[in-house]
């Protein structure tokens, strides 16, 4: 891998990742697009993209740092007994995390076959455009209510819904976000509320992943680099985005351009067969 493709790799990933685009969907079909060869059949292709995922995790870490030690204490003190907000929210994101962490497991070698018709990345991605445009649809039916008054049953569906993502073409935090709607948060809540769901999702990705870099040592210095731009790309992100959901901005907007990106990546690659 050139250096001017791991920087362009990393970079799309990083702002993609946390935008309601699809991140992998992105990472397949631009360089696709524009003629850039991805071995999709190479072993290390997932590791390294899971690399690249750490970056933004540990990007959102440190945009969530404050958020995060107050979860934490919360979650202490619910240990002892002490009901709090904190607490309850953290127990919250854990009962949110169990589906995909389950789901992830069993079907992951099926789903990574979905890599390889790119036609299919684009058709998910025109659906998640639809799910993104029917979410702010959604928004406007519904009371809102803080995340942290989230019920448990709540919680547990708006992490059921990251099991879309599984599918290249599906965006983890776009399908998040809109349950998130679902259940009466706010935009911006919603976003939050995936940020800080996404984060064990990624680390534990990472966990699983990452050692079998260590069967191709050439993987490890792209994967540190690549992790670095991802990060910092993510940070810039994620910085946007809470600030452009705090202006009331809207998903639909993301929804527009997930439908016309997607029409167009299907209609290319349809008459531009990419090799298997």
């Amino acid at each position: 891998m050139t250096l001017w493709f791991l920087v362009f790799l990393s970079v799309l990933q990083g702002v993609t990742e946390l935008f309601p685009v699809s991140s992998l969907g992105h990472t397949l079909l631009v360089p696709g697009l524009i003629g850039m060869h991805i071995d999709k059949h190479a072993p290390q292709l997932l590791p390294f993209l899971v690399a690249l995922h750490l970056g933004t995790a540990i990007a959102l870490l440190w945009y969530f740092r404050k958020r995060w030690i107050a979860l934490i204490r919360g979650f202490v003190a619910s240990l002892g007994g002490r009901k709090n907000d904190d607490g309850h929210m953290m127990w919250a994101l854990i009962i949110g995390t169990i589906p995909t962490g389950i789901v992830g497991l069993v079907l992951e070698k099926r789903l990574e076959a979905l890599f390889h018709d790119l036609r299919i990345v684009a058709a998910a991605l025109i659906v998640n455009g639809v799910l993104l445009w029917l979410g702010d649809r959604l928004q406007k039916s519904r009371a809102m209510q803080a995340p942290e008054k989230l019920t448990f049953k709540q919680a547990f569906l708006v992490g059921l819904a990251q099991i879309g993502a599984l599918i290249p073409g599906f965006s983890r935090s776009g399908l998040t976000m809109i349950a998130g709607v679902g259940a009466g948060l706010t935009a911006e809540a919603a976003a939050e509320f995936s940020f800080l769901l996404g984060t064990p999702i990624i680390f534990a990705a990472g966990v699983l992943e990452l050692p079998k870099l260590f069967h191709a040592p050439g993987q490890l210095a792209d994967s540190i680099l690549g992790g670095v731009l991802t990060g910092i790309a993510a940070y810039l992100s994620v910085r946007f985005l809470m600030r452009y959901f705090e202006g009331h901005g809207k998903l639909a907007s993301f929804g527009v351009y997930c439908v016309i990106a997607g029409i167009f990546f299907l209609s290319w690659f349809t008459m531009h067969p990419q090799p298997v």
